[in-house]
């Protein structure tokens, strides 16, 4: 008789846990499975955040889940950022860290050129500076120009029609020379006095400078000069050779 008491108080005591799961999972008190867990379920200590707080009793009200701060704004949680502190407005990755765009070292926040790779305090390339083309050099003035044709008559000192198409293009060469001073050296032959000659020659060199001035040469680097019968180039003993001697030369000054 005993037997069955036993047996019909363990059978009831069992139906009316199980009344009681089965209410207090109807009424969502309860819920085991948990997807954030490995197993499926609460576990050990997971089961304080199904049902309370350690400390709390088993129907007290359940811990408040706390909320994660993202104190430098830049939209990653604080504890995913690996680089706290970004400055407000700049744009991050997904660990919080600014961006670097163009993989120079500096971000973009201080990158001037932020889509130009370069290792530059400001990250933009260098200037290029250009080195000027050196300047041309002048060609060096010869030792001197004879006017080859400017030939004067006996005993006068006007330039004649055809030497002033030949001044006129010895004339464009001096430009050639640059800037350079030039002394004009009138000569003669050696008929008449060393004297006449002399004067003679001085004034077939003024009368080359002034026409050289009236074309646009410089005056003041233009030296008139006569040396008369002194510095002959052919003989004297001919008509030929007495009218090469009766010439103008254009000679540079150092």
């Amino acid at each position: 008789m005993r037997a069955y008491s036993l047996v019909f108080s363990v059978l009831g005591a069992s139906l009316i846990s199980a009344g009681v799961m089965t209410a207090h999972a109807q009424e969502g008190f309860y819920d085991p499975s948990n997807k954030a867990s490995t197993s499926g379920k609460t576990i050990g200590h997971e089961l304080y955040k199904t049902i309370g707080c350690p400390g709390r009793g088993l129907l007290d009200k359940p811990c408040e889940a706390p909320i994660e701060k993202d104190s430098d704004g830049d939209g990653v949680l604080d504890s995913k950022d690996k680089c706290p502190g970004t400055p407000a407005g700049r744009k991050v990755n997904a660990d919080g860290c600014e961006l670097d765009s163009d993989g120079d070292g500096i971000v973009d926040g201080d990158d001037k050129c932020p889509t130009v790779y370069a290792k530059t305090a400001d990250g933009c390339p260098l200037p290029v500076v250009e080195t000027p083309a050196p300047a041309a050099l002048a060609p060096a003035a010869p030792v001197k120009m004879v006017l080859e044709g400017v030939n004067f008559d006996y005993d006068k000192a006007t330039l004649r029609p055809e030497d002033i198409a030949i001044i006129d293009r010895d004339a464009a060469t001096l430009d050639k020379w640059g800037n350079v001073n030039i002394e004009v050296a009138g000569h003669t032959d050696d008929r008449g006095s060393d004297e006449y000659n002399l004067n003679l020659s001085q004034q077939r060199a003024e009368a080359v400078r002034n026409y050289l001035i009236s074309k646009g040469v410089a005056a003041d680097r233009l030296t008139a000069k006569g040396y008369g019968e002194s510095q002959p180039v052919a003989g004297n003993d001919t008509d030929e050779g007495r009218l090469k001697n009766r010439r103008v030369e254009l000679v540079p000054l150092k």
